[in-house]
């Protein structure tokens, strides 16, 4: 039975949806909760109290211990002010979630460059911000679970989401490297990419699929990435109760000499550069550098 009894999370972006039902789902198996959530509309604009605090009332109608939080994650005077009230109050944050998240939707030629660059504030910095605010003192405690959310937008794409999916596919970076940094301090890092009717995405579902994408059928998932035998280092991708890892993979590849080192020659051997047999996951970015020079030197070149 995973238990997070005496754990301390931290949920942005809770006031509704995924956020919500993350939060809901570690207080109801014992966790204290900071809920936070800025109140804002779809696009980020306005803000309001109202939401946060209704999720803070359900969980302590529930018998959980909770408090509200406001504060913008693209903001980090905010975000550090949110984790020394979270110090202060019970003295440790064992779990960040990183839910919080904005929609600007266009097609990148209609795109304007400023909402471009408030989804990557708000996606990808306010990760950033909130995971930097946390991450001493995880190190200090030798314990930290920490989730970030990307998007299929970001690992497939999708049409007008330019700026979302970049932002989304960048905490997957954030995340890979995070999780090495933090194996030694058991910190573990990982990725959730949600598939949810949510009043962000609603419109992206067809009605008679709604039921079915539930935010509540996505958290079991989350509450595996961040229970204190969780793995670390995955995409996990979850929505219509449906788990499932998304992995990158690199094919072997070709090695050509310096005299077939041309374009005209990749082009012609393509289908040797994309063929998928023994495809590889890296531990690290290191990794490839030296699977490419073990290429060379099983080709002589070494």
């Amino acid at each position: 039975m995973i238990s997070f009894d005496e754990r301390v999370a931290i949920v942005t972006g809770a006031g509704a949806g995924l956020g919500r039902c993350h939060a809901l789902a570690l207080a109801e198996r014992g966790a204290r909760v900071v809920v936070n959530d800025l109140g804002g509309n779809v696009d980020g604009t306005g803000g309001s109290s109202a939401a946060a605090q209704a999720v803070v009332a359900e969980i302590e109608a529930a018998g959980g211990e909770a408090m509200a939080n406001g504060a913008n994650v693209s903001d980090l005077a905010q975000v550090q002010a949110l984790v020394a009230e979270v110090m202060d109050r019970w003295g440790r944050v064992d779990i960040l979630v990183n839910n919080a998240g904005i929609l600007r939707d266009k097609s990148f030629h209609n795109m304007d460059l400023a909402d471009f660059r408030t989804v990557i504030d708000v996606h990808l910095m306010g990760s950033v911000y909130c995971t930097k605010a946390v991450w001493t003192i995880m190190r200090e405690q030798l314990y930290g679970r920490i989730v970030m959310t990307s998007s299929s937008s970001g690992l497939w794409g999708n049409f007008g989401q330019a700026n979302y999916g970049a932002a989304k596919m960048a905490v997957v970076g954030l995340m890979n490297t995070l999780a090495i940094e933090g194996q030694k301090y058991n910190i573990r890092v990982n990725a959730l990419a949600p598939a949810a009717t949510t009043r962000m995405t609603e419109a992206l579902f067809p009605a008679e699929a709604h039921d079915l994408f539930t935010p509540e059928a996505v958290s079991p998932g989350l509450l595996a990435l961040v229970h204190d035998d969780a793995p670390t280092k995955v995409i996990l991708g979850a929505g219509g109760g449906g788990f499932a890892a998304v992995s990158i993979e690199e094919t072997p590849g070709l090695y050509l000499s310096p005299e077939e080192r041309t374009p005209e020659n990749i082009v012609a051997r393509w289908a040797e550069v994309t063929k998928g047999d023994g495809r590889i996951q890296f531990d690290s970015g290191g990794l490839q550098t030296q699977a490419f020079a073990e290429q060379a030197a099983a080709a002589g070149n070494g």
